[in-house]
């Protein structure tokens, strides 16, 4: 690990802990030329992932590419932007924790949804618009019903009387 301040390349660890909700490790260092101190994090490497497209062409996966969808439907939406990093790791852990080395990208879309609906319901049905690939207006008025009986649902279940 190179030193950010001077590049050197010897420095050592005086702090180590994790960060639970990211599986990430925080490691404070000190470099050993300069003194200055900085801050690192480690992340277990994974074995890479093949997303299966529509066409069944397959690729990498793409963090990168969640991110964006995600961003495209929050655009101009009161989501703040660490919400939305939060929901791209939830997404990322649960596409890890199937344990598959090929994931179809109708699953990730399926994921990005269960949680997308629970952070602005704006957003859900941009994503749902463009993920579903919305033929017509019955198709987007269906999917309106269901996300606001979805909504009915949780707000009885939750004892809350709409307003």
């Amino acid at each position: 690990m190179k030193c950010p301040y001077c590049g050197a390349e010897n420095n050592h660890v005086v702090d180590t802990r994790p960060v639970e909700e990211e599986n990430l490790i925080r490691r404070r260092r000190i470099c050993d030329s300069c003194h200055h101190r900085f801050t690192t994090y480690e992340k277990i490497e994974t074995i890479p992932l093949m997303v299966i497209k529509k066409d069944q062409n397959r690729e990498q996966y793409d963090r990168n590419k969640i991110m964006a969808g995600i961003l495209r439907a929050c655009h101009k939406r009161p989501v703040p932007v660490q919400m939305i990093n939060e929901l791209v790791d939830q997404v990322e852990n649960e596409i890890f924790n199937l344990g598959e080395k090929e994931v179809e990208s109708s699953v990730i879309g399926e994921i990005v949804m269960k949680y997308l609906i629970n952070l602005d319901a704006v957003a859900y049905v941009r994503f749902a618009s463009v993920y579903r690939e919305f033929k017509d207006v019955n198709t987007f008025m269906d999917e309106l019903k269901k996300l606001l009986k979805q909504k009915d649902q949780d707000e009885s279940d939750s004892g809350d009387t709409p307003v």
